[in-house]
């Protein structure tokens, strides 16, 4: 333990490094200005080169560092071809992989916390980790009667890191803005804060997995690890192979882009309709491709992996959002407008004016409107800059609206699966998803039909 001040001492230092190489490269940015270069150019260089040393840095660490970056990554979308390119590949390492626990520590943890006998509780235990989250590692392993396990140490010191690297974080959010358009960074921050107690109570992770795989036992599409044992630091879980997705967003086929697209879209809507819970970080190091979906071995399903942040939905996802998203497509602006106001999109102390308030939402859902979308990066930096851009009424409206508590982590998660959608260049059925799950969404006359279709 006597380490961790000198650990943490160096984990402050390296993003306390952050703001300064920021303020460094604007200033190197004026220089190039002054002797001519446009200002596109230079800005250009400048977000290639503070996302170039940001990524660097939280790739190295892990904690709240870690965490920002798997959240920040799934927005690379978003970003201009020329300056994503540079720099995917660091966050799709953000997304799997980080610096491991030394052996000694992993065995003092599981020795403290599932007693000296620990070695007696497995047939094998594999030292080295086959996987590395924010807060802690999964070692691969045989439990006592057989079965394949994932084994989730939390690292010692864990919570006090997630919030000492937020903490900082959330000092110079201003200054990392501009590397996601569109995207206010201080309110990820924040939340990913509120979530720090959730994310390191492995009993409530436990409880949303087991619900989770009790819901989705025999699904065709979905397939959920069950809890074998929990306790304080400790987190033990069915071993499930597969193709992680940031593979499938890399190399995979267009068929396997296609199927991870619409179980992904799936998962996202079905999950609170059939268990009350929101799986709240949607980053692709979190899901696999496992052969052997409904048309046999050549199909996919899609596996699920961390719920240590969900959000609880007990009567699935609130209606106004199917009710609004119809309304919308449907182009009923005043009805739009007035449940915005209800449900306090728009402040009471704000006049919008119903038709613009249409038109700056028309083109966000546009992958609803069509029985199939084909989400890309294209059609994601299209809607970044619209909304990023202050000339734009787009941005002018933008400003004035307002997210209700209520619907932050509902709107991150949505975004976030939008992001990794777009990542993998997928083909969806988005509406066939919405018309099934999302309630408020689908047409009185389609629910009508469905007893009958039954028959």
């Amino acid at each position: 333990m006597s380490d961790l001040p000198r650990k943490a001492v160096t984990r402050t230092a390296k993003l306390a490094a952050l703001p300064l190489g920021f303020a460094g490269r604007a200033t190197w940015g004026l220089g190039k200005r002054i002797v001519g270069e446009s200002a596109e150019i230079v800005g250009r260089e400048l977000q290639q080169r503070t996302a170039d040393q940001l990524f660097k840095v939280l790739g190295e660490l892990k904690g709240g560092a870690m965490k920002f970056g798997q959240a920040l990554s799934v927005f690379e979308s978003a970003l201009p071809e020329e300056v994503a390119g540079p720099y995917r590949a660091a966050l799709t390492k953000l997304q799997e992989a980080a610096p491991p626990m030394p052996t000694s520590t992993v065995h003092r943890v599981l020795g403290e916390r599932l007693g000296e006998d620990w070695p007696d509780l497995f047939l094998e235990f594999e030292d080295k980790p086959a996987a590395a989250a924010s807060i802690g590692q999964v070692h691969r392993g045989v439990w006592h009667d057989g079965r394949e396990v994932a084994v989730k140490v939390q690292y010692p010191g864990a919570g006090e890191a997630l919030l000492s690297d937020l903490n900082q974080l959330s000092r110079f959010a201003r200054l990392l803005g501009p590397l996601i358009p569109g995207m206010d960074i201080k309110p990820l921050i924040a939340e990913l804060k509120d979530r720090v107690s959730e994310e390191l109570d492995y009993g409530l992770e436990s409880q949303a997995q087991q619900a989770h795989a009790e819901e989705f036992t025999d699904d065709p599409d979905v397939v959920v690890p069950g809890v074998v044992h929990q306790c304080d630091q400790i987190l033990i879980t069915e071993w499930i192979d597969g193709i992680p997705l940031s593979e499938i967003i890399s190399d995979g086929t267009r068929e396997q882009r296609d199927r991870a697209g619409q179980l992904l879209a799936r998962f996202l809507f079905s999950g609170p309709a059939r268990t009350g819970l929101l799986h709240a970080d949607p980053h692709p190091g979190n899901f696999r491709l496992l052969p052997g979906g409904p048309a046999g071995e050549d199909d996919w399903r899609l596996g699920v992996l961390d719920f240590g942040t969900v959000d609880r939905l007990p009567g699935g996802l609130p209606a106004p959002i199917g009710d609004s998203l119809r309304m919308t497509l449907d182009g009923e602006a005043e009805a739009v407008y007035e449940l915005l106001c209800v449900e306090g999109f728009v402040k009471d102390s704000i006049e919008l004016d119903p038709s613009a308030v249409l038109d700056y939402l028309l083109p966000i859902i546009e992958p609803a409107r069509a029985d199939e979308f084909t989400f890309t990066r294209g059609w994601m930096r299209s809607q970044a800059a619209r909304i990023a851009d202050p000339r734009s009424p787009a941005y002018q409206l933008g400003k004035q609206l307002n997210l209700p508590p209520a619907y932050l982590l509902i709107h991150r998660v949505t975004l976030s699966t939008i992001g990794v959608l777009c990542q993998l260049g997928a083909t969806v059925r988005l509406r066939e998803e919405l018309e099934e799950w999302l309630p408020g969404f689908a047409t009185e006359e389609a629910t009508e039909e469905e007893p009958a279709a039954e028959a």
